[in-house]
């Protein structure tokens, strides 16, 4: 199988990348980055063959998706507070560039397209568990064009016929996940900071809650979805109800860096959901051989890579 990974310089791509190179059923892997949030070094030693641009050149996707089998869409602007400050690049990125995706997988012989979707697109809406029949309620311009993209998906398998599977993302992370930008989640934020001896910054009062999910989790799923060749043109959460609020994740990485946590509070952020939680009836029946992995032991495997890289970064 060919497969192509766009945004695969990025965190969630690079680290399928190396995923897909464990299965011999792989025998090729594209990606696509334009290096905006991607870095090249993530690809660095990987036996990928790298197409550096945009997902909105058609000629670039035409070229990279020639002779390939399936695509795992993963590129996109993310952040809910970077699509709050600038809509119209989040809308370019995200919702017309998973269109001109789609037109280019469909145009190469109807390929395989696995897409990132995201649990923003719950937005308001209270009920918990998150099921994905669920009414959407996005409170930001990130959720609507995570929304798009899984209206598009299923607009293009009811048109085209072409076989699709969109995956609603929570709060992944893991190794590799950086820690040094404006926008980064709080995991690797919060175990940098802590192991830089810096206070935690605290958005509201920190009773909110997510579905935290381990990268090398949703990077099984993934290679399972392309191997088994998995259609479901409904999205699936790719989680597995957990419920963890900020405060109680403290003390586990407190535990993971074994440092104590210094609380920097500030005012909620606009746009950010309350409260996540994933109803996995349905990923568990697609995908029943996926075992999560436990968030203790995914804080601290992060934690080793952080320390690992902040010691090969700083000054001698």
């Amino acid at each position: 199988m060919k497969i192509v990974i766009t945004g695969g310089a990025g965190f969630i791509g690079s680290s399928l990348a190396r995923t897909l190179m464990k299965h011999c059923e792989i025998s090729q892997i594209r990606v696509i980055d334009n290096l905006s949030t991607g870095r090249k070094e993530n690809i660095a030693g990987l036996d990928v063959h790298f197409f550096e641009g945009d997902i909105q050149d058609a000629a670039l996707l035409k070229q990279a998706f020639h002779g390939a089998d399936a695509v795992v869409h993963l590129a996109a602007l993310p952040s809910v507070p970077r699509s709050v400050q600038d809509p119209l690049a989040s809308h370019h990125a995200n919702a017309t560039g998973t269109l001109q995706v789609l037109e280019a997988a469909r145009r190469a012989g109807n390929l395989h397209v696995i897409a990132a979707s995201s649990s923003s697109v719950y937005g308001a809406n209270p009920r918990l568990p998150k099921r994905e029949d669920l009414s959407a309620a996005p409170m930001s311009p990130y959720a609507v064009t995570k929304l798009a993209t899984e209206a598009y998906l299923s607009a293009y398998h009811y048109s085209f016929h072409l076989p699709v599977l969109p995956f609603r993302f929570f709060n992944v992370y893991g190794p590799g996940q950086r820690a040094d930008h404006p926008y980064a989640a709080v995991i690797p934020k919060w175990i940098s900071a802590m192991l830089e001896g810096r206070p935690l910054t605290l958005h509201g009062d920190g009773t909110q809650t997510r579905d935290f999910t381990y990268v090398d989790t949703v990077c099984r799923v993934l290679a399972d979805a392309l191997l088994r060749r998995v259609v479901e043109p409904r999205p699936v959460n790719l989680a597995f109800s957990t419920r963890t609020s900020l405060l109680d994740l403290i003390p586990q990485i407190e535990a993971a860096t074994g440092v104590r946590a210094h609380l920097e509070r500030t005012a909620d952020r606009v746009g950010d959901v309350f409260h996540s939680q994933a109803d996995s009836t349905r990923l568990r029946a697609l995908f029943p051989t996926i075992t999560p992995t436990p968030l203790e032991e995914g804080i601290s495997a992060t934690a080793d890579w952080l320390r690992t890289e902040q010691r090969m970064h700083s000054p001698a």
